[in-house]
């Protein structure tokens, strides 16, 4: 059985696989949110409207994944607030993994492989 992204889901990953980061702003309350929904998590309404993000932000929390080197080596895994309030994971490139550190400022960028685009971090310095 084969499971795909539906509504909001699916709106998303269609801007991620076309290398344009969106996330969702209410109508009614304008706070922001991420991940896609239907219904605003913070006042209810279902008036979720689609806004490209500035994409920098600040590192959160981060962990190293341990690896071994043939199976690609170490990398990271963070918690990034956006500018704009939300909290995405993802992991910061450019770095060795024991170089992010909480409070990095970070900018957005979309990596696309196979066609499916994924959200990823590089220190804003960088950019």
């Amino acid at each position: 059985m084969s499971l795909s992204a539906t509504g909001s889901q699916a709106h998303y990953q269609a801007a991620l696989d076309d290398g344009r980061i969106l996330i969702q702003r209410c109508s009614r309350c304008h706070q922001h949110v991420h991940f896609p929904r239907e219904v605003c998590p913070h006042c209810g309404a279902d008036g979720l409207a689609f806004v490209s993000p500035s994409g920098t932000g600040t590192v959160h929390a981060v962990t190293t994944v341990r690896r071994r080197a043939e199976q690609g080596g170490d990398y990271n895994v963070c918690l990034v607030d956006l500018d704009e309030g939300v909290r995405l994971m993802s992991r910061v490139e450019g770095l060795r993994p024991d170089e992010v550190r909480i409070g990095l400022r970070v900018r957005a960028r979309v990596a696309v492989a196979d066609g499916r685009g994924l959200v990823v971090f590089d220190p804003a310095a960088a950019c």
